[in-house]
């Protein structure tokens, strides 16, 4: 859950919907990609059933089959390409046994992800014999759900965590702020000392200050109540990203597409939307450690930077492209 404060929200979400065995169950994570798949499932099958796009409501599922492949392996191969590329040489004992296949440990790049579902959208066009623009623009017309619900999960898995507000605000944070109580075991946490006190409110003979987390995520409100004047209040930057991403993307897409367009356009303009966006809400993000950046413009930015550019050409280029579409059945 997330404790609601006067002057913050901690955060105490479980990453697991159940577990079956401790650290064994489903988990959000994947629950939000199953909801991801589904709507755009659903929202195909409606797109083909208007005849809005080339595909016939029975090629919905196997081109799914291939938005599927393309999101997980895109996602795990550009996450591990872009930032932690040591994991293509590590190698362990136990399953998966490669680190580049330990997607159960997290690890997923969004911009990878697109890129594989370009991919997988192309293959599919050419052995369907269908218009690869049109393909694209179905694709990118259902994605921002998905997307959306990924920023939900990372916000329940405490994952990319927002910038620490001003010190200004730190007295008084609003309630929007999220404070996360397993900072106090990162090694840059401010203050350690000030933790000391805390022990007499747990377990003496478990790890410290680990149960002081186990404990507050546990629910344990004196030990919520003691932790938040010690940690410093982020901006949700998880959820401004699932609100640009899973609400203001789409709406910018289906206005674009209320009249037919040339087929690839949609595509250019999620690439232009999504990037603009992403680099907005990367201003209120924690960079991760130790990723690629050129003074303050990160990897992220970067390469949302180069989607902006791509989706210029992009609808610049199939311009003379069959219109397709039309979802608020205009007419070119």
């Amino acid at each position: 859950m997330l404790t609601f404060l006067a002057e913050s929200t901690v955060h105490t979400l479980d990453p697991f919907v159940f577990e079956i065995a401790p650290g064994v169950g489903p988990r959000w994570y994947g629950v939000s990609y199953l909801a991801g798949f589904v709507v755009g499932w659903l929202l195909l099958r409606a797109l083909a059933r208007r005849s809005l796009i080339p595909l016939r409501a029975d090629q919905v599922g196997d081109l799914l089959t291939y938005l599927v492949i393309g999101v997980v392996a895109g996602g795990r191969i550009g996450h591990v390409l872009f930032y932690e590329r040591p994991l293509l040489w590590t190698f362990e004992p136990s399953f998966p046994w490669w680190g580049l296949l330990a997607i159960h440990k997290g690890g997923m790049s969004s911009h990878g992800g697109i890129i594989g579902v370009v991919l997988a959208t192309w293959l599919f066009a050419r052995r369907n014999s269908i218009q690869v623009g049109a393909v694209m623009d179905a694709a990118a017309f259902v994605a921002g759900p998905g997307l959306g619900f990924g920023r939900l999960a990372n916000l329940v898995n405490g994952e990319l965590p927002g910038k620490v507000l001003p010190a200004s605000m730190q007295a008084d944070p609003p309630w929007w702020s999220i404070k996360y109580p397993d900072e106090i075991l990162s090694p840059t946490f401010p203050d350690p000392a000030a933790l000391e006190p805390l022990r007499r409110l747990v377990d003496p003979l478990r790890p410290f200050p680990e149960s002081l987390v186990d404990a507050a995520y546990a629910g344990r409100q004196d030990v919520i109540d003691a932790l938040v004047p010690l940690l410093p209040a982020h901006h949700p930057s998880q959820v401004f990203q699932a609100i640009t991403d899973g609400l203001v993307l789409p709406l910018v897409l289906v206005i674009v597409w209320w009249k037919p367009r040339p087929a690839g356009t949609i595509t250019g303009a999620f690439f232009v939307a999504y990037g603009v966006l992403r680099m907005t809400t990367e201003q209120f993000r924690e960079p991760d450690a130790g990723v690629f950046a050129i003074g303050a413009i990160t990897l992220p930015m970067l390469l949302s930077l180069a989607m902006v550019v791509l989706g210029l050409a992009g609808c610049i280029l199939v311009r003379r492209a069959p219109r397709i579409g039309g979802i608020g059945g205009g007419r070119s």
